[in-house]
């Protein structure tokens, strides 16, 4: 093992131990663990002179200490890209909506951006969701997550490997809320056949190019049964252009259930808006939690790379013991998505060989190491990498 290679010394700082897992496994398992994102069709608009200009969205909480960790592991191994950092976050919005637009016109300009998570205050019916405007407006249709259990990362579960797509504009999230009259509150779910049918074609091609076998659309047609049945009738129909795909469906609570209790079942899980959300989380918690899992919010033209479970990790500030691999993640998903695959593949080695070689294990999943020890071990792993490539 590579073990033997690295710096004693750092080590025993750590109270590190020799994996006990055998070489044919860590690299079957870490090749799940790399991103599972497509690079872009398009030539990225911030691309110069083969470097890449992305957004940079540090939002609250711990993104601004995220950001910087990224930051300094980009410039370790000399990524060609360039972070045009703006703040937006939820303490600014008493002073217009300035800071959004800006967001939003930086990354038209750029086509990509890196985002950590804004607050959304559930306590004031103003306050619009930042993260939603964000989607809405760029019109990113799509999240998607992939969930997989790390070898060395407690979990109920072994084998995990899932994919989550969800629609990401419309349902629930509609925004379409009034009081009648006093008391009583009308929400509005709206969906169309012309967003069902994207998502649908998104979730069949993704499944084309990575290899996947199975599509599960998860809904609750057997109540809502027009807009539900729209999705399942809408979903069925395009899985008939796509023979090589197996297809089938499963009521929301059903899924729920099959996902705590044998999650192996599931390869890709197509959802709306709102059973997304809650199903992608329930995913998280399977495979150790918010801290691990990244997630992808993509359109057509445009895409915004973000943790799994939008988070902020405001408790966590300044503690140094925050799990940053979701963030970490998120980044490589980027690299991905920008065609520097070598570069995603390479950091995305080093995060899992210090889950998994070096067990740096933060609290969150189970550990007593600080984000600066995780940070300074992926920093290694790297560094002996470039090394070994010289």
């Amino acid at each position: 093992m590579a073990t033997s290679r690295l710096s004693k010394g750092f080590a025993r700082a750590l109270h590190l131990t020799p994996s006990s897992w055998a070489p044919e496994t860590v690299n079957r398992e870490m090749k799940h663990f790399r991103s599972a994102i497509t690079p872009a069709a398009q030539k990225m608009p911030g691309r110069y002179g083969g470097r890449h200009t992305v957004t940079a969205l540090a939002g609250d909480g711990i993104g601004p200490e995220m950001m910087e960790h990224v930051k300094g592991i980009f410039a370790l191994a000399h990524v060609p890209v360039d972070f045009e950092e703006l703040n937006l976050n939820s303490s600014n919005i008493k002073q217009g909506e300035n800071d959004l637009q800006e967001a939003i016109t930086s990354i038209q300009r750029n086509g990509v951006a890196l985002k950590g998570n804004v607050e959304t205050k559930f306590d004031d019916p103003a306050f619009k969701s930042r993260n939603m405007e964000l989607r809405k407006q760029l019109d990113l249709r799509a999240n998607v997550l992939h969930c997989s259990t790390v070898p060395t990362v407690p979990s109920r579960h072994t084998g995990i490997n899932i994919i989550m797509i969800r629609e990401n504009t419309e349902g629930e999230y509609s925004g379409q809320e009034h009081t009648c009259v006093p008391g009583v509150v009308e929400s509005l779910k709206i969906v169309t056949r012309e967003r069902i049918e994207w998502i649908s074609h998104f979730a069949f091609d993704y499944a084309l190019r990575h290899g996947r076998k199975k599509i599960t659309a998860v809904h609750k047609a057997n109540i809502q049964k027009l807009g539900d049945g729209l999705f399942l009738k809408v979903v069925n129909d395009v899985s008939k252009l796509y023979p090589q795909i197996k297809c089938d469906s499963m009521i929301v609570d059903n899924a729920s259930m099959q996902l705590v209790a044998k999650p192996q079942q599931f390869d890709i899980m197509l959802m709306p808006n709102l059973y997304g959300n809650i199903i992608s989380n329930i995913a998280c918690g399977l495979v150790g939690g918010p801290g691990l899992v990244s997630g992808v919010n993509i359109g057509n033209d445009y895409a915004v790379f973000e943790t799994g479970t939008r988070n902020t990790g405001s408790s966590l500030i300044g503690k140094d013991i925050a799990n940053p691999t979701s963030f970490l993640r998120a980044s490589v998903d980027m690299l991905k998505y920008l065609g520097l695959s070598e570069h995603a593949d390479m950091i995305s080695d080093a995060i899992f060989r210090t889950l998994t070689e070096r067990m740096v294990h933060t609290p969150d999943i189970g550990g007593k190491h600080k984000t600066s020890d995780m940070i300074r071990s992926v920093r290694d792993y790297l560094q002996e990498e470039m090394d070994l490539r010289k």
